[in-house]
């Protein structure tokens, strides 16, 4: 049986910043992918936007992360040549019954540490963005956006020159902790076991799985994962918005928001619908409810200018019944002080602001492993 020091399932953002990181650190890292490609799911399926971090509840490790990693990944972005640009984000109320709603995003993001919010009425909003209806916003100047495939590559880059190898193709079957280091059940066109001093089971959609197939775990904690996906219309044509624009309102149909791309297209959505496998195929039944709730802030949408884009699908710990952004669904970085097998962690739920908070994300497992 092989042997080798860190062993980190899953080659998607967060994967890629947690082996760079124990790879920075001079630790022996393989990086053990499923698919033929690095990022193929949740990390090439989003938005592709810097949050802010005002929509997580205060104390949370989304809050915190997403704050701090905001910063840290325009510096990374900037130091190291990925395309991202901060275009900021207008949150919009489109009726007077939505500026509460305006107010819980201040409040929250103020107790989250963001402080360059800002409220403005109907005027100067049609000033920045001449096309958009409402009655009042709030403009978040920290909001960007960045090429996520760019900042992947980057992150495998430092991590491959640190010593780092990745194993496409490679996907894990499952596996046991055992006194001497956890074993891990490699599948692929030469199928292998490899014993572990150290594994991140940064698997994305795949991790409540791959720790569930694990066996000899003194204290299993894996939790139920809900699979929430979004479809995303583009616009044709030319896009009217400078900025992304986020309507207040959180039901599905009528949250769909105004995304850019570097290229300056504009796409809209997701909306979000809960399914129960993994299928990215595009439901276009829902074009109707797509026109509505855009209509309701961009009336100039004109008839048969939305084309079908893609879809993304989340992993969430919340479920239907829960609030959007409930404690419930924050991220999940489970050591051996939750399950008790020495050298694993996992991490479940790690979906937005997963890209935003990756650098710092991939910091504090690494600092966790490095720690145990």
């Amino acid at each position: 049986m092989q042997s080798i020091d860190c062993a980190v399932i899953g080659a998607g953002v967060v994967g890629l910043a947690v082996a760079r990181e124990l790879a920075l650190a001079g630790r022996e890292v393989v990086i053990l992918e499923s698919e033929n490609a690095i990022g193929t799911q949740t990390s090439a399926r989003n938005s592709e936007v810097i949050h802010a971090g005002i929509s997580y509840p205060a104390g949370s490790l989304k809050a915190r992360l997403c704050v701090q990693g905001r910063e840290a990944l325009y510096a990374y972005c900037a130091e190291r040549g990925v395309g991202h640009r901060r275009v900021g984000k207008l949150i919009v109320a489109t009726t007077q019954d939505d500026i509460a709603g305006l107010d819980k995003y201040v409040e929250q993001g103020a107790a989250a540490g963001v402080r360059d919010l800002r409220r403005i009425g109907r005027d100067e909003l049609r000033e920045m963005e001449p096309d958009v209806r409402a009655v009042a916003a709030v403009h978040s100047p920290s909001t960007g956006i960045v090429d996520s495939h760019g900042l992947m590559l980057a992150y495998l880059g430092d991590a491959e020159n640190a010593g780092a190898v990745l194993a496409l193709n490679s996907p894990v079957l499952g596996g046991q902790a055992t006194a001497d280091g956890i074993v891990l059940q490699v599948g692929g066109d030469e199928p292998m076991e490899v014993l572990c001093r150290d594994v991140v089971n940064a698997a994305g959609l795949r991790a409540h799985e791959i720790a569930a197939a694990l066996r000899g775990v003194p204290r299993p904690a894996n939790p139920a994962v809900h699979y929430a996906i979004g479809r995303y219309y583009t616009l044709s044509g030319r896009s009217p918005f400078r900025h992304l624009v986020y309507p207040v309102s959180r039901v599905s149909h009528l949250r769909v928001h105004v995304t850019l791309d570097l290229g300056g297209q504009c796409k809209f959505g997701p909306d979000l619908q809960w399914i129960d496998r993994i299928d990215y195929r595009f439901d276009e039944s829902a074009e109707a409810d797509f026109y509505e709730g855009i209509r309701r802030y961009y009336p100039g949408l004109a008839d048969g200018a939305l084309q079908p884009g893609y879809t993304g699908i989340r992993p969430r710990l919340a479920g239907p019944d829960a609030p959007l952004h409930s404690g419930a669904a924050d991220f999940v970085v489970q050591t051996a002080a939750v399950h008790g097998a020495r050298g694993l962690t996992h991490l479940f739920g790690i979906e937005s602001p997963g890209l935003t908070s990756s650098l710092v994300l991939g910091r504090h497992v690494a600092g966790l492993v490095q720690a145990a």
